[in-house]
């Protein structure tokens, strides 16, 4: 394989690369505007169906339609397929790119979803598009699965997600690397409970003890549940939203919070899940109710996904890449497809920082080497 060739390719289109990536920016995909989904969806099919690859719409009522593209194996033989994980769905509301334009700094390029990943998709685009314009010849079937919810959750597209990983031989998730630049072969699992207090409201003046005060319990319990927090673990738990009561003078009859949870491994998910179902009333007369559990397990750094990293790291070292692996505590599709035992390699997107913040981009410096490195390993997994 002529990697120098490769490399060339794809150095020569860096600007035909930020051009696309313009256009996907301006085209705003947020996670709960379907209408404006779908027409990403539509869009980014089309991208890929003039590489000869063969797309289709999943469809999808409840969020943006999926998108499923398919290369063949030029090497004619059935073989498993190599599975690429893309999200577009993004957290910015329709209407940001007038606050967040598109815009080039000195080698920075800037715009709402750009480093969560719509850099990615470009560079699957483009490390594809090499291969086919030197005519290199993939050793198996690839396919990409472009989804539109993970932002929030996966919940119409876990499903897809997984039914593709079983046929997989392994799994890349474009999402970006560490900021350092490290392919990531652990994630904690991410939990999400509701715990709500019913409690009886009366006058906090006059007749306060006929009431059941369900902020005082909601506070009891967030005392209790922190207490399940395990740092030396990596186990946190945050309440990060709070509600309860209607006016200052009135005990308050219901109250609530959202608690995120995140932990290393399937143990300590299944340790918090228990605990947290197991939460008993503290005030006489109260009643909780939790809902909720762990909605992605932990990507546990397997023997498999360590073997995936060195393959890879291998390869980028023929490129001149030092590559390292990390960790990180946010959860990604790629937990889904770990947890069925298929080899993981996560954090193969653009480099750059600022993910859901105001400051969101990629660095231009490490998109060719980035994209290269995919379509070498495409080349040679």
């Amino acid at each position: 394989m002529n990697l120098k060739n490769l490399r060339y390719t794809i150095e020569t289109s860096q600007q035909e690369m930020l051009e696309a990536l313009e256009v996907l920016v301006r085209l705003e995909s947020p996670s709960t505007d379907k209408a404006a989904a779908d027409a990403y969806a539509e869009k980014i099919g089309a991208r890929f169906n003039g590489l000869g690859a063969q797309t289709s719409l999943v469809q999808n009522k409840t969020n943006g339609n999926h998108v499923k593209v398919q290369f063949s194996s030029t090497q004619g033989h059935a073989k498993k397929p190599g599975l690429l994980l893309c999200h577009y769905d993004t957290v910015w509301q329709l209407g940001t790119i007038d606050r967040m334009p598109f815009r080039i700094e000195v080698e920075k390029a800037f715009g709402p979803g750009i480093y969560d990943m719509k850099a990615s998709h470009v560079m699957a685009e483009f490390a594809l598009r090499a291969i086919a314009e030197l005519k290199m010849m993939l050793p198996r079937p690839i396919e990409i699965l472009f989804t539109s919810d993970e932002e929030i959750g996966s919940l119409t597209s876990r499903e897809l997600i997984e039914d593709h990983a079983r046929q997989a031989e392994y799994v890349l998730v474009m999402e970006p690397p560490t900021e350092e630049g490290a392919l990531k072969t652990a994630r904690k699992g991410v939990g999400g409970f509701h715990l709500q207090v019913k409690g009886k409201a009366s006058h906090a003046g006059s007749q306060p003890e006929l009431g059941i005060s369900a902020v005082n319990e909601l506070a009891n319990q967030i005392l209790v549940v922190q207490d399940f927090e395990d740092l030396e673990k990596g186990t946190t738990i945050n309440a990060g939203v709070i509600r309860g009561g209607t006016r200052s003078n009135v005990i308050a009859a219901h109250a609530e919070a959202e608690i995120d949870v995140r932990a290393w491994t399937p143990e300590e998910a299944a340790r918090i899940d228990e605990a947290m179902k197991g939460l008993r009333p503290k005030t006489p007369g109260a009643e909780i109710m939790v809902e909720g559990g762990f909605e992605r397990p932990p990507l546990v750094r397997s023997e498999a996904i360590a073997d995936l990293f060195r393959r890879v790291q291998e390869i980028g070292k023929q490129l001149g890449l030092d590559l390292a692996e990390g960790s990180t505590g946010g959860g990604s599709d790629g937990n889904f497809t770990a947890a069925l035992g298929v080899p993981t390699l996560d954090g193969m997107g653009a480099m750059g920082d600022g993910a859901h913040a105001d400051h969101e981009h990629i660095l231009i410096s490490h998109l060719v080497p980035r994209t290269t490195l995919l379509a070498a390993v495409l080349l040679n997994l």
